[in-house]
């Protein structure tokens, strides 16, 4: 699918510099089912088109985002899996999807072996940094989509990101092992030299409707205060659909709530790099 055919989105106004090339924003939380493969799906389709250019890295053994993206899996691609343990190099993994601007690093479950083939490398922490150092300049964002688990394949993307992005369902446990995903972020600071960010926290599975999922909002905006997204994410049947057909909500139904909200999402993020921009000249 391509930008200018099916659909319309009105191009991003902002300015869009060289120092948001290669930005790296990892999208995790260890429990699962809270929408990370949906995000990483949709909210790199949404940036694609803004006519920027999206690598996806599919660092699930589940190979979620792969298929979510028309990627079948097998058939001898190269994977994430072969080129974290330099079997590989990583151009040869590059797979282009059918939605114009997004390329994909694939991945299926032969990469959960990685937590055990790693951990007496040298560098392990740091492994697919060194993979992503050599082709970040060709993408405006790198989304990499982390495995429900604080294992060594999560180290690796929180290591390599720029940045943090955090989905969050409307539960009564939304906060459940949140402080463990926070607490992690600071280690990964202190130990690697790391200046990770919270990019932000992404409420999902929103229903306006329910006064549960209004009192999680206002309790998760306590607590993460200004970085919570305004955009939210809606409980979605389409939502839930579009990967079944290997394509990105942009495509399977662009004028669903879902697209919409990953349209703003997206918005959200490039004005944040606008702002962050201006301030950076300010001050030099």
């Amino acid at each position: 699918m391509y930008r200018g055919e099916m659909f319309h989105v009105e191009r991003s106004t902002w300015n869009i510099t060289e120092r948001t090339l290669g930005k790296i924003i990892a999208i995790a939380n260890q429990k699962g089912g809270v929408g990370k493969t949906t995000t990483a799906i949709n909210l790199g389709a949404s940036l694609a088109a803004n006519d920027l250019r999206v690598l996806l890295v599919d660092s699930d053994p589940q190979g979620n985002a792969t298929t979510g993206v028309g990627i079948a899996k097998g058939d001898g691609k190269t994977t994430l899996y072969q080129v974290l343990l330099d079997e590989q190099d990583i151009e040869s993994a590059i797979t282009k999807t059918d939605f114009e601007g997004l390329d994909i690093i694939p991945s299926d479950r032969n990469l959960v072996a990685v937590n055990l083939e790693l951990v007496d490398r040298e560098n392990r922490e740091s492994k697919l940094r060194e993979k992503l150092a050599t082709v970040r300049d060709r993408y405006h964002f790198i989304l990499i989509d982390c495995p429900p688990a604080l294992d060594l394949l999560t180290l690796n993307a929180m290591v390599a990101a720029d940045s943090i992005l955090i989905p969050i369902q409307c539960e009564f446990f939304a906060l459940e092992g949140v402080s463990q995903l926070l607490d992690t972020i600071e280690r990964v600071r202190d130990g690697f030299g790391s200046t990770i960010k919270i990019e932000g926290v992404l409420l999902t599975m929103y229903d306006e409707r329910m006064n549960l999922t209004r009192q999680v909002e206002q309790d998760l905006r306590e607590f993460f205060e200004q970085s919570v997204f305004q955009t939210v994410i809606p409980r979605s049947i389409r939502l839930a659909e579009a990967p079944s057909f290997g394509k990105p909500i942009l495509s399977y139904d662009l004028r669903s709530r879902g697209a919409e909200s990953y349209i703003q999402l997206a918005k959200e993020i490039l004005a944040h790099e606008q702002s962050a921009g201006q301030a950076t000249q300010s001050l030099g």
